[in-house]
């Protein structure tokens, strides 16, 4: 399968890139959410989570951050996306909504009445059962 981010890492695809260092690249996503939706992706391909060098997980994140955080600096020139909140998104996987298998995370701006948010309903789960999930997760944890 053709990976359309190794592409625009290689600079063979175009992109209107935000960032770059040595390991991230951060660009404008051609599928915009709201105005200023962008991807932040490690320069290493990796498929999904499991296949990621956590540094490189790191960075992404940290990327992911500043560039949210600009988000909601008001522009010197009062122009250009402002946002009141940011979403980050990170799917993993084909049941996750992953539709590109490099991972990326989504930098979403957000202002009221933007019309993008879950629309999934929370459940109120008992304790009993929160503590059983927490155990089997925990069981299965190898990083920490």
């Amino acid at each position: 399968m053709h990976c359309v981010f190794c592409a625009i890492v290689a600079r063979t695809a175009e992109s209107s890139i935000v960032h770059e260092d040595e390991h991230t690249l951060a660009f404008m996503d051609i599928r915009p959410f709201t105005p200023g939706h962008l991807l932040v992706v490690p320069k290493v391909h990796a498929s999904g989570l499991a296949d990621l060098d956590p540094e490189d997980g790191r960075r992404v994140f940290a990327v992911g951050q500043a560039i949210a955080t600009a988000l909601r600096v008001p522009d010197d020139l009062g122009d250009g996306p402002r946002a009141d909140g940011v979403n980050l998104f990170l799917a993993d996987g084909v049941a996750a909504g992953q539709e590109v298998f490099h991972v990326h995370l989504h930098v979403v701006p957000r202002t009221a009445g933007d019309g993008f948010g879950l629309r999934g309903r929370p459940t109120s789960p008992r304790r009993d059962d929160l503590d059983w999930l927490a155990g089997t997760i925990r069981r299965r944890l190898t990083v920490f």
